[in-house]
């Protein structure tokens, strides 16, 4: 190692468009806002590891993710993950339980997606809450990462009632203390299907899934 370089997510962009390739999810602006910045490939560390060391995962099917989830006509979960990876697994489990949903790569397009769909909601004489009955993030994110996502969500009076579940791969009590003290409702590691998809019938109005 040469060198350990301390970053804010807004000085990460998404890789989209920068031709780096499928192992590469964002790219650090090094020396901030500096115009002769230097620049640092984000590696999806998850993908190289499944490139590297393949593992017989769980099929994710109904059987292991429980029978389908009946969410209000109308209504998605919004999912935010930058891992090429973690997106297909969720989409996979998504996809098992029925649950209509919406991907995006980072949290700040979480956050203007859902932004967008609570001015749409208002014209059309709803709330948000009837077109998003969730937010599924991860935690490390270009531009936007899921702790500023969440408190986000929750500091905002129209979206705050809104269920948030952190999935990520990083552990510890120190990670799982920030997710609480930002509002989060859920915690889950990194792919365990059965998990993820009892946390989200659990932190899910009751009405919800009836």
């Amino acid at each position: 190692m040469n060198e350990i370089v301390r970053l804010d997510w807004d000085q990460v962009l998404p890789a989209e468009g920068s031709h780096a390739g499928a192992l590469i999810t964002g790219i650090a602006r090094i020396d901030g806002a500096n115009p002769d910045t230097r620049l640092a490939q984000v590696l999806d560390v998850e993908q190289i590891l499944r490139n590297v060391m393949p593992v017989s995962k769980e099929e994710i099917n109904r059987e292991v993710v429980g029978p389908e989830l009946l969410l209000p006509p109308g209504t998605s979960i919004l999912v935010a993950d930058d891992s090429a990876v973690a997106r297909s697994v969720i989409e996979l489990g998504l996809k098992a339980m029925g649950a209509p949903y919406i991907m995006t790569k980072t949290g700040k397009e979480a956050w203007e997606r859902l932004q967008a769909i609570a001015k749409q909601a208002d014209a059309d004489g709803q709330r948000v809450q009837d077109k998003i009955a969730l937010v599924l993030t991860d935690l490390e994110m270009p531009e936007m990462d899921g702790f500023t996502l969440t408190r986000h969500i929750k500091l905002n009076p129209h979206f705050k009632s809104i269920p948030v579940v952190i999935h990520s791969s990083l552990t510890g009590t120190t990670n799982e203390n920030h997710v609480k003290s930002v509002g989060a409702d859920a915690y889950v590691a990194r792919f365990a299907p059965r998990e993820l998809a009892a946390t989200i019938r659990r932190v899910l109005p009751k009405s919800s899934t009836d």
